[in-house]
Formats: structure tokens, sequence, C-alpha cells
């Protein structure tokens, strides 16, 4: 997420009332692994069954990420026969959210016989003490024409805002990452080829889209010489504006990318060394970065102002270009 430096396990889950059982699924803290654009799986291959997420350790107001959540995998995923916007909407239902959010769930609501989420990640795009952004970015599993499960995914910027026994779901707004281009630059097909760069389905139709810019993928791939690392966002699916403010995110532009894990290691453990998260930030500035956010605030820095934390940045490693 673009904030300037001034701003501020797996289990799986029943959701009863639908006309039958809802398995919607997937892991908190995945090991790296390639996504890719939607692909079918050998005919005859199981319909994947992943666990739903759960908040792991070091998490800030851990509810609001799975209240989050919780709204994306009831839309994305039904059994044989559940599609469509009125089913999802039942699903929705019984969370106690309101139904209609339901059709604001755009690529998640494919004509597809039965879909399942898995849910790679939930980071905040901003947390204030009443409204809150969360990005969760997700894999799906379609059926296809052929039978066999289809992979593809999304990030959706679900809307929170505070309300009393659980935070309450306003809005969804799915990415749109555009048409791929006809050709990319050299950066591109690189980040895309590098195996040691993670990207989700959305981020990949980013940076096919041809509308990153060429220094922030130039960096991504200088990062992945000392590190492996897994990113969230980087264009589509985060909000346009920087949370809480009316000034536009560097992400919409393609001036920036989050990395949510680094080195198999989550930014939001309490557990990962925070020497790793600490140079991949000062690794980030140095190839070119002006504005670093993250979990700690560092010293130094090209600018008084290079390096900037907060709550909004405790779970993720924010990497700003200028254009």
């Amino acid at each position: 997420m673009t904030v300037p430096h001034s701003a501020p396990r797996r289990r799986s889950v029943l959701l009863a009332g639908l006309g039958g059982a809802l398995t919607a699924c997937s892991a908190s803290h995945p090991i790296a692994r390639n996504f890719s654009s939607p692909s079918p799986s050998p005919t005859g291959s199981p319909f994947p069954s992943p666990a739903a997420w759960q908040p792991g350790p070091g998490e800030l107001q851990p509810d609001v990420k799975l209240r989050a959540v919780q709204v994306v995998e009831a839309i994305g995923t039904w059994p044989r026969g559940g599609q469509g916007a009125e089913a999802a909407g039942q699903r929705v239902a019984a969370l106690g959210l309101p139904a209609g959010l339901a059709e604001q769930g755009g690529p998640l609501l494919a004509d597809a016989p039965q879909a399942a989420v898995e849910v790679v990640y939930a980071q905040y795009g901003g947390l204030l003490s009443d409204s809150a952004s969360v990005l969760v970015v997700c894999r799906q599993w379609r059926t296809g024409a052929d039978g066999a499960p289809q992979s593809t995914g999304t990030t959706v910027d679900v809307r929170l805002s505070r309300a009393d026994p659980r935070w309450a779901v306003t809005a969804l707004h799915p990415a749109g990452p555009g048409r791929a281009a006809a050709a990319l630059t050299d950066p591109a097909t690189g980040v895309l080829a590098q195996p040691r760069i993670v990207l989700p389905p959305a981020a990949v139709a980013d940076v096919r889209s041809g509308q990153v810019h060429d220094a922030v993928l130039a960096a991504m791939l200088t990062l992945a010489g000392p590190y492996s690392y897994q990113v969230s966002v980087v264009r589509s699916g985060h909000p346009q504006l920087v949370f809480g403010t009316d000034r536009p995110s560097d992400h919409p532009k393609g001036l920036a990318f989050d990395t949510w894990q680094i080195d198999g290691r989550p930014v939001v453990d309490p557990g990962t060394p925070a020497d790793l998260v600490d140079s991949f930030m000062r690794a980030a500035a140095a190839a070119g970065s002006y504005n670093v956010g993250g979990p700690r605030l560092l010293s130094g820095g090209a600018t008084a102002n290079q390096f900037f934390s907060d709550r909004t940045h405790h779970d993720h490693v924010h990497a700003g270009f200028p254009s």
C-alpha cells in the first residue's frame, strides 16, 4: 500500500442454512509457490478443498481481517450447483451481513458449477480506529467445461466499519488488472519468469497488462537476488487513495508493490527475525524506492523521510517509486 511517510490454521468453516454444506478454505501462512493465470488441472483431478484462512501470530485486530476474509470465501466458494449471485447472497447473509454484498463479488461470481477460494493472505490496505481496508489476496478454482478444476484468482479490497459485536463489511472492490499487453518489456518478462518472486493472480495480471513501471519491476528483480519473497499487491486490488486521505496511492499508478512474506517468513509474524525484514526494507530503498514502509521505523535513508511505519504496515513491506 502506498502511504506517504506521514500517513497514518487452518480449519474448516461450515456455513449453515444454505441448503448444503459449504467448506471455504485457505491457509494463513502458505509456503512459497508460484501462481499463474487460469490453468486447468489434469482431467480426473479431485476438486480442491483448501482450509479456511485463519489469522496467524502477530496480527493486529485479527477479527477485522477474519470478517473480510469470510465474506470473500462465502462469495467465491460453492458446492456443485451453488453458483450465482442469489446463492452467494444467501451465503453472505448466513454470516450476518447484507446479502447485496454478493453482487459486488465481480470475478468471484463465475458461472461455474462448483468453485473454491483459497486466501493467500489478508493484508491491511488501511487500519483506522473506526474503518479499515483489508486486501484479500486469493486464488480460486472453478469447474471447467471438461469438468476439471481451473485455477484463477483475484484480490478484493474489502471495506469495513466498526460495529458491535463484529465489524461490518460495507463494500467490496475486486481487482481490475486490465487486458494483457501485446508485448512486454524485458523487466516485466523477467519478473514473470523469476521463481524467487511469487506473484498472486491479480499481480501476475498487473505485470502482464504492461501497466507496471519498469523501475518497479527492475527493483523487484534486484531484490530477488538476495531474497525470495511473496508479493501481495502490485497495482490492482488496492485503494485508489491512501486510506483515510485524499492523496492518490502509488499502487494504481503502477509505481509500488507490497511484500507480505520474505524467505518463507511472514512479515507480520513475531517469530520472523527483525533483521530480515529491516534488511529487505533497506534493500528496497537501495533499489530505488523513495517510500519504504514496514513494521518498524528505520533510521537513515537517502532522505529524511524515506522510511516510515504505521499500523497499516505492521503486516507488510511497501515499496513506492517516483514517477
